[in-house]
């Protein structure tokens, strides 16, 4: 796999269009820390980490407003083949705002509103709204 985040977001959304209760996604720290702030801005309900062989994985609730899904759209920003980093400054809002902007920061991965309060930079991941 040559994009394991791209991987982790469209396994969700395909999830979310599907109707699905939740999904499961290959472990690693940086998409727990993803999986972590999807659950702080409310696109899903929760997730968990599960130890199993030979793998961790992460089994991610879905949440659902109604019958309509939290999450309407993804788009990733820098790829393997092209990687995007701005600075604290240049941080794009998703959707005017009412998205979120995920970085990858020296800080640790965090929303683009987070970067902009520490003021710092980094590598773009992937956009959510």
């Amino acid at each position: 796999m040559t994009d394991p985040i791209a991987d982790m977001i469209i396994r969700v959304k395909n999830a979310f269009m599907a109707n699905k209760a939740n999904v499961s996604i290959p472990h690693s720290k940086v998409k727990e820390a993803v999986a972590k702030i999807l659950e702080s801005e409310g696109y899903v309900e929760n997730f968990e980490v599960k130890p199993t062989v030979p793998q961790k994985t992460i089994e991610v609730k879905l949440k659902y407003i109604g019958k309509i899904p939290a999450i309407t759209q993804v788009r990733r920003l820098s790829k393997p083949g092209r990687r995007m980093y701005a600075t604290s400054k240049d941080i794009p809002k998703s959707l005017g705002g009412y998205g979120v902007t995920i970085v990858s920061t020296s800080k640790g991965v965090v929303t683009d509103s987070q970067a902009r309060k520490l003021n710092v930079g980094g590598e773009l991941l992937c956009q959510i709204w």
